[in-house]
């Protein structure tokens, strides 16, 4: 079973942000500068979190993982990009902009 998961970090160093921005445009959508938005099954959880242990730096860095309900409620404001829309539509949640 898949799950949608809101992937959010803050990389110190420049190499590691620019290889963690890499790896996760092939993992998920890019919805802000340092966030993400992935479908993924258990096993690929782990082998994403797996691969970004590997990608930062304990100390100094840090990445969280949200998993998100099937039905969200999601707010656009300000400069958000319309662009998001159609996808939390595919995620069948109410978007209100």
């Amino acid at each position: 079973m898949e799950t949608w998961y809101l992937v959010c970090y803050d990389v110190a160093d420049q190499a590691r942000l620019n290889r963690i921005l890499k790896f996760m445009k092939e993992i998920g959508i890019h919805l802000q500068y340092s966030v993400f938005i992935c479908r993924l099954t258990w096993r690929e959880l782990g082998a994403l979190k797996e691969a970004i242990g590997e990608l930062i730096d304990e100390e100094e860095d840090d990445v969280r993982i949200y998993p998100l309900p099937e039905n969200c409620l999601v707010f656009l404001l300000g400069r958000a990009p319309q662009s998001p829309v159609d996808l939390f539509e595919l995620m069948r949640g109410k978007v209100i902009a």
